[in-house]
């Protein structure tokens, strides 16, 4: 009977092993520069802001901060206020989301026809983008201005009224600012969904189009389905932005006329920059982050089981 042996082979493993440790530090070296800068900016004001939320913080006071615990949040349940507050922000985010999401969906549609100019049309469709909140809002106020503003001159022009002060009323003020976050936040929607569009591939519609398939039909069964992904993405973001703004409200109406816009990192701020309680309006900013991500978590996973039966 013939014994055959085995050769133990070399080990190859630990200089590979090595290399790979190697590669591994000089991969964290490189992301490093892009890392700090998130790590100080954002992640490290982060946990400073839930660590405030917690204490008695504020400005000119000689004695030291203490640690206060969750009296500041007991004080936020009663606030009727900051909850009132966050209502008007609701309203303004869903106000502003939804037709932002409409408009800019239809005129995504158009910019994707085989249209003269088309190149013209897309770059002036995205120019409110371009601009600063600050300028927006400050061209706006022009705008609506009660005296000389291009909205109530038009609207004498055809013998619609003498024009109101529509920042000013307590009607107006919170849906003439909607109209304004509308036309800033569209192009950013529209960009998205158009390069979607896009992505969609010609030779579905082709075959729909010889099957009979009109214009909505196509749309239905080809274009949304492909789009659907896209436009959930943006809708959540829009949604988070939108709640979030500050600087476009502010510059319009600084949450005037009597807390009719007053959304709640207007609230926050004015707590915080203008009363000098910095604990307490961190502990807004803590509640209105987890509420929100609830409010979106729930959107994404009601949204995403809907795709799935789909």
């Amino acid at each position: 009977m013939t014994v055959v042996t085995a050769t133990k082979r070399p080990a190859r493993d630990a200089p590979r092993a090595g290399n790979r440790r190697t590669s591994d530090r000089g991969a964290w070296f490189l992301v490093l520069p892009a890392l700090i800068p998130i790590l100080v900016l954002s992640v490290g004001p982060l946990l400073y802001g839930i660590l405030l939320a917690f204490t008695d913080a504020q400005s000119g006071r000689t004695r030291a901060t203490q640690w206060i615990g969750g009296l500041n949040f007991q004080d936020l349940l009663h606030d009727t206020l900051f909850w009132e507050s966050f209502r008007i922000g609701l309203v303004w985010a869903v106000g502003v989301t939804v037709p932002q999401f409409l408009l800019a969906l239809g005129l995504a549609l158009l910019l994707d026809q085989d249209l003269k100019l088309r190149w013209l049309a897309r770059a002036l469709a995205i120019i409110p983008w371009a601009m600063p909140e600050v300028v927006v809002g400050v061209m706006w106020r022009l705008v609506y201005n009660p005296d000389a503003g291009v909205l109530n001159e038009t609207l004498r022009t055809f013998g619609l009224g003498d024009g109101r002060d529509w920042l000013s009323g307590l009607s107006t003020a919170l849906p003439a600012v909607i109209v304004v976050g509308v036309w800033a936040g569209m192009p950013q929607t529209t960009v998205t969904l158009l390069a979607g569009l896009q992505n969609t591939p010609r030779e579905l519609h082709e075959a729909a189009a010889m099957d009979g398939a009109g214009a909505w039909r196509r749309f239905r069964t080809v274009t949304w389905p492909a789009l659907r992904p896209v436009a959930l993405a943006i809708t959540a973001l829009n949604f988070i932005w939108n709640f979030n703004s500050f600087a476009l409200v502010y510059v319009l109406t600084s949450g005037g006329p009597g807390g009719r816009t007053r959304l709640p990192m207007l609230f926050a701020y004015e707590e915080a920059f203008r009363y000098g309680q910095f604990g307490y309006a961190a502990a807004m900013g803590l509640v209105m982050v987890a509420v929100i991500s609830l409010l979106l978590a729930l959107f994404l996973v009601g949204r995403l089981k809907t795709g799935d039966e789909a």
